[in-house]
């Protein structure tokens, strides 16, 4: 018997399952949970896709890397969400056309990629949310796009820290990897709101002190 607790947390962050016939669900809690410790590459670039992740704990970020070594997330996935990027290359039969690495520590399902493609035929509640999730989705990208083409750098980094709970436990490297740039220009640029009286900066950790000055400073 499938793990009832297991069950439990599964329905309640993907409630569109409940519709599924018991035994497709218990199939998919039989083959059990798979745990990724943070760090963990779950996918890359040219990879087939071997099934559809239902993420129950942890997150995965979504990256563009160039041959250089920078980075550009694309968008995190989290617990009740799953990967449109997944989706995309299961329903055109395509490799990864980026990557997705743990983290945090992830516990996950994967559901096959012939299940995948028979509930999105059979079950509307299912299909529903794949086609949601590629409008979200889509909409992020958008915003994605926009703010990379029409904002500076430093608008754009006052955007991600006012998105943040103070105090910011995060080192200069990954808020620079979040935006698609390099460390220096972070460490420079942080340095400067912390002039500002915007931030106050310690050993990997930042403290909001003027949200309002900073989301002014992001929409100008």
């Amino acid at each position: 018997m499938p793990d009832s607790g297991l069950q439990q947390r599964l329905l309640q962050l993907y409630p569109m399952l409940r519709e599924l016939p018991a035994q497709q669900l218990h199939t998919l809690l039989a083959a059990g949970t798979m745990h990724l410790p943070a760090g963990t590459m779950v996918f890359d670039e040219n990879q087939a896709c071997m099934g559809f992740p239902l993420i129950l704990s942890g997150s995965v970020r979504v990256i563009k890397a160039a041959p250089s070594g920078r980075e550009l997330q694309l968008y995190r996935v989290g617990p009740g969400e799953s990967c449109i990027l997944s989706s995309s290359c299961l329903l055109g039969h395509a490799n990864y056309h980026a990557r997705g690495i743990a983290e945090q520590e992830v516990e996950m399902l994967a559901l096959p990629a012939d299940v995948f493609r028979a509930w999105l035929a059979e079950h509307e509640s299912f299909r529903d949310y794949i086609f949601n999730l590629f409008s979200e989705r889509l909409t992020d990208l958008m915003q994605l796009v926009s703010a990379v083409a029409f904002q500076k750098l430093d608008q754009r980094l006052a955007a991600l820290l006012v998105t943040k709970s103070s105090p910011i436990y995060s080192t200069h490297q990954a808020l620079a990897d979040e935006l698609g740039s390099v460390r220096e220009i972070v460490s420079r640029l942080l340095k400067n709101f912390a002039e500002q009286g915007w931030v106050k900066l310690g050993r990997e950790q930042i403290e909001i002190i003027d949200a309002a000055a900073l989301k002014r400073f992001s929409i100008l």
